[in-house]
């Protein structure tokens, strides 16, 4: 493990300066992943900001919907009556995620930041274009198993983006508050948060150098409060998405007035789905509508030979996501 200086801070303002004066530095919260990944050399930071005294905590109702501070710990959220009551499919994303010790630590900010689990990004024996920029991308050949069929590119077929929540808040249309170094502000929407790898898959977000999530806000919406999250996964407990679906409908007299979909464990970044909200909306609902409204979420998938059965076992996830939902 590399040498690093450790600064702890105490405001957003001294924290993004600390990372603008230092551009290679980087903010440490819950460090679930962030030690993992550096006692094996996959990144090295000269310096760790820590950002665990900011005042950017609490659960509260605005205006604009439910609040939530990005160092509020993942258990705290995911177990909050609000979050359970209005929000169940933040609640259940979270909460099944990793393990109750990881849940405990982990803040949402550093969550909505996880970094892929590809086995050739997570290896330093591999050359990985994430890593290393024009070193080429192993798994082209190698073993792709667990890998994307949404949203790859030639220079990265990338591991599914590993978050649960991401894909809740998705679905649920939340914005996230970024800070910089001069104290401005911006919300930016999850679904434009990620970025596809493209020809440039070193860049996973569009974070500018030394900004700061400060908040994450989920609105208020009938299809909010009718939703849940559908996590399939090799083993029941501390395992990634194989394929996971948020849905969010409201239902009238059997009819679907509105519906939000995101799809988890195939795409490079979670995967909102207009398509078969498109399909949803103003139909019957109906085991018939959500097969099709599934067959529409996946056609644009580019499975290859180790992956094929994520396209069958994403849309049946998504079907009985929305069969959930919709039963009162």
């Amino acid at each position: 493990m590399n040498n690093f200086t450790y600064t702890p801070t105490n405001s957003a303002k001294e924290a993004t300066r600390l990372r603008r004066e230092t551009p290679a530095a980087t903010y440490v919260a819950g460090a679930t992943t962030l030690l993992d990944m550096m006692k094996v050399n996959l990144v090295e930071y000269p310096q760790l900001i820590d950002i665990n005294e900011l005042p950017l905590r609490g659960i509260e109702q605005t205006r604009e919907g439910l609040r939530i501070g990005a160092m509020e710990r993942m258990s705290d959220v995911g177990e909050h009556p609000v979050v359970v009551q209005q929000y169940p499919a933040v609640s259940e994303s979270l909460l099944l995620a990793a393990s109750a010790q990881l849940r405990n630590m982990a803040s949402i900010g550093g969550n909505l930041l996880q970094r892929t689990r590809c086995g050739y990004f997570r290896d330093g024996a591999f050359p990985c274009n994430k890593r290393v920029p024009g070193s080429g991308c192993p798994a082209q050949q190698g073993d792709h198993h667990g890998l994307a069929i949404l949203g790859t590119s030639t220079a990265c077929l990338a591991q599914t983006y590993p978050g649960d929540l991401s894909v809740a808040l998705a679905a649920l249309d939340a914005v996230i508050t970024l800070e910089n170094a001069k104290g401005k502000q911006r919300r930016v929407p999850v679904t434009s948060f990620y970025l596809l790898p493209g020809q440039t898959p070193d860049r996973e977000n569009i974070l500018e150098p030394g900004e700061l999530i400060v908040a994450v806000t989920i609105p208020a919406a009938p299809h909010a409060q009718r939703s849940t999250y559908l996590k399939v996964r090799e083993r029941t407990s501390y395992a990634y998405a194989l394929a996971s679906a948020a849905v969010g409908l409201e239902v009238q007299g059997g009819t679907i007035r509105s519906a939000r979909v995101a799809l988890g464990g195939v795409g490079t970044i979670p995967w909102r789905s207009p398509e078969a909200e498109k399909i949803l909306t103003g139909a019957p609902a109906t085991d018939d509508t959500f097969r099709v409204a599934a067959a529409a979420a996946l056609r644009g998938a580019q499975p290859r030979e180790h992956n094929g059965y994520k396209v069958a076992l994403a849309q049946n996830t998504l079907v009985r996501a929305l069969q959930k939902v919709a039963t009162p």
